[in-house]
Parts: C-alpha cells; sequence; structure tokens
C-alpha cells in the first residue's frame, strides 16, 4: 500500500552547528510504501504531487519538485535548469521514517548536509 506523506527534514549537526539546525528545513510531499522507502511508480505517476518547501534563515524561501536528476539519482528541483538542484544522497535506498537521517547537497553552498526527519503525517 502507498501513501503519500509529508515529511519535514531538519538541518543535522554539523560542524557549524553542533546541535542542527531547525532554521534550516525541507517539507516534502512523496509517496512512500508501508515500509517506508520510495514509492517510484507512484511518483512517477504523479509527479507534480511530489512537492518540496525549503527553508533556510536569511535566504528566500523556494519552492519546487522532488525530480530524477540527469544521473538518475533523486534531487530537489526549484526552477528549470540545474543551477538550483539538489542531489539527495541515495533517497531511493532510505527509510523515510521519523529519526532517519538523508544527505542533500545544498544548493547555495554545495556542501551535503545531514538533514533529520522529524515529522511524518500521511496525506492520504
Amino acid at each position: 500500500m502507498t501513501t503519500w506523506t509529508m515529511l519535514r527534514l531538519e538541518q543535522g549537526r554539523t560542524e557549524g552547528s553542533p546541535e542542527g539546525d531547525p532554521s534550516h528545513a525541507y517539507i516534502v510531499h512523496v509517496a512512500l510504501r508501508e515500509d517506508g522507502t520510495l514509492d517510484e511508480d507512484a511518483m512517477g505517476a504523479e509527479p507534480r504531487r511530489a512537492t518540496v518547501a525549503r527553508y533556510k534563515a536569511g535566504e528566500e524561501d523556494c519552492h519546487g519538485w522532488l525530480t530524477r536528476m540527469k544521473d538518475r539519482s533523486w534531487g530537489f528541483s526549484y526552477e528549470p535548469g540545474e543551477d538550483d538542484d539538489e542531489p539527495i544522497f541515495r533517497l531511493e535506498f532510505h527509510r523515510l521514517v521519523v529519526g532517519e537521517y538523508v544527505t542533500i547537497k545544498d544548493h547555495s553552498t554545495g556542501e551535503p548536509q545531514p538533514f533529520r526527519i522529524v515529522t511524518s503525517r500521511p496525506q492520504g
């Protein structure tokens, strides 16, 4: 069974933020299987439903989509072209459940950053 789910990801601990940083966050809508992994078929059937909102203190909010990158990995894209894309390291192998982490390459710094899943809510 597939469930569309809203996730909140907050920046995890880094050298510059030893306690993490909840002001750098993503709200993501994804299709998940019962085990918490991406349902790629459901996402492919309704790609515009797989949305992301990016919040980072001191920067303008970004709104876009979870999509396949040129190399077939998953990532966030906010506008046409690759300049603002944010690849997600091996997303297809992650369980997207509260407490787990994913690594996202920040488009403003170019650095990979850990993000912790802090909220998961079914969306129907």
